[in-house]
C-alpha cells in the first residue's frame, strides 16, 4: 500500500492508500491500532473501491494529538481527509474510531455510506483513566487489556511473548487523552439520520464492556442495522481479518 499524508493546521496526517476505482472507501482504527493494523482486513475487502486506512494522531506517522484535543479534532480531521479525497466517500471504523465515523456521518454530507464494528460511547473505562495517566508503557496495555476489556489474565501474559507487545506499549501512548475524550463525548443529534450497517461480535452480545457500549450507541441510530459476526469478541481485526473484511465488503455492498 502507498503512503499518504496531507497536513491540517501545521499537523501532519498519515495514511496507508490502496488505489482502486470509485468512491473510496476511508478505514477509521480505534485506540491500540493503527494503519498497519487494518492491511490485513483491508486486503480481503475484495471490492474495486480504493481504500485509504488513517494513522490517526498520536501514532505511527501522524503528529502529535495535540492540545485541546477532543472528538471535535479526529471529526475535523477525518473531514480534512474526505476534502484531500475530492470525492463522497464511505466510512468504515472500528470502536473509537467508529464512533468517530458516526460523529463525522451525522454532520458531513459528503459521506454515501458508513460501517462500524463495534463503536462505543461512554461511560467507557472511566475508572481505568487515573491509573492510565501515570502508567508506563507495559502497565498501559496490561490495564487496557486487564481492566477496561477484561481479558483473561493467562491470555494477556500470552501477548507479552509476542511481537505485537512492543507494538502495543507504542499504541498505547495516547489512550489516556482519546478515553477522556470518549467519555467527555456526546453524539450530535443528527445520529438519529445515519442510516448505519453496524457489527457486533458474538461474543459482546450483553456481555460488558462492549455489549452494553454498543448498546447506548444503537440508542441514538434507529435507522441502523446490526450484523452478528460469529465467534468473535472485539479484536476480529487482528484475530480474523478476513473474515472481518470479507463482512464489511459485504456491508459497503
Amino acid at each position: 500500500m502507498e503512503s499518504r499524508s496531507i497536513q491540517r493546521d501545521g499537523v501532519q496526517l498519515h495514511g496507508l492508500w490502496r488505489p482502486g476505482q470509485g468512491s473510496p472507501v476511508l478505514v477509521v482504527p480505534g485506540v491500540m491500532a493503527d494503519a498497519e493494523s487494518f492491511v490485513p482486513v483491508v486486503e480481503a475487502i475484495t471490492r474495486p473501491e480504493p481504500v485509504l486506512i488513517l494513522d490517526r494522531r498520536g501514532r505511527s506517522s501522524s503528529g502529535p494529538l495535540g492540545e485541546g484535543y477532543s472528538m471535535e479534532t479526529e471529526v475535523a480531521d477525518t473531514a480534512a481527509w474526505i476534502g484531500h479525497l475530492g470525492a463522497p466517500v464511505t466510512l468504515v471504523g472500528w470502536s473509537y474510531g467508529a464512533t468517530i465515523a458516526l460523529e463525522t456521518a451525522a454532520r458531513d454530507e459528503r459521506i454515501e455510506g458508513i460501517v462500524g464494528y463495534e463503536p462505543v460511547l461512554g461511560p467507557f473505562g472511566r475508572d481505568a483513566l487515573p491509573a492510565l495517566r501515570e502508567a508506563d508503557p507495559d502497565r498501559r496495555v496490561e490495564i487496557i487489556n486487564l481492566d477496561v476489556s477484561r481479558l483473561p489474565k493467562e491470555r494477556v501474559e500470552t501477548l507479552r511473548t509476542t511481537p505485537a507487545w512492543p507494538v502495543l506499549r507504542r499504541l498505547s501512548e495516547p489512550l489516556a487523552e482519546e478515553l477522556t475524550a470518549l467519555n467527555a463525548f456526546r453524539p450530535h443529534e443528527s445520529w438519529a439520520e445515519v442510516a448505519a450497517e453496524l457489527i457486533l461480535g458474538e461474543h459482546n452480545r450483553g456481555v460488558e464492556p462492549y455489549g452494553p457500549a454498543f448498546e447506548r450507541v444503537v440508542g441514538h441510530l434507529p435507522r441502523s442495522r446490526t450484523t452478528m459476526l460469529p465467534g468473535q469478541g472485539h479484536l476480529a481485526h487482528t484475530e480474523a481479518p478476513a473474515e472481518l473484511g470479507r463482512l464489511i465488503g459485504e456491508l459497503i455492498g
